[in-house]
């Protein structure tokens, strides 16, 4: 059974001026080191970082609370990954990890050089 959707569409150009004007901070608030890893060894990063914002985002808002509302969750607790076949899934830590237990999420990323969107569904295990 489906609990949770969550939908969010990013501009790249964004994204690349938050990585010109505040680089490291803003990666490591926002981002794992594995995440930093891999879309720093990407040809486009910006284009990279964007898709996994956006994933954040989508996941925040199918667990249903936001990021960093009271109830809600870190940008960091809400993690990226790739299968060596290149599938992208998600990988809750923290407060996200107690918020999604018994559930499995299932992510859908898409990116041009202008955009990032991602997708996400909560359904239970």
């Amino acid at each position: 059974m489906i609990t949770g959707t969550g939908i969010d569409l990013v501009e790249v150009a964004r994204i690349r001026e938050l990585l010109t004007r505040h680089a490291e901070r803003f990666k490591q608030r926002t981002f794992t080191a594995g995440e930093i890893a891999y879309c720093d060894a990407c040809a486009d990063a910006a284009m990279h970082y964007a898709a996994r914002f956006a994933a954040k985002e989508a996941a925040a808002k199918a667990i249903g609370t936001g990021l960093w509302s009271e109830a809600g969750v870190n940008w960091t607790d809400i993690e990226v990954t790739r299968a060596e076949s290149g599938r992208p899934s998600l990988v809750f830590h923290h407060n996200a990890a107690k918020l999604t237990t018994g559930l499995r999420a299932h992510l859908s990323l898409s990116h041009t050089k202008d955009h990032a969107i991602a997708q996400v569904i909560l359904e239970t295990a």
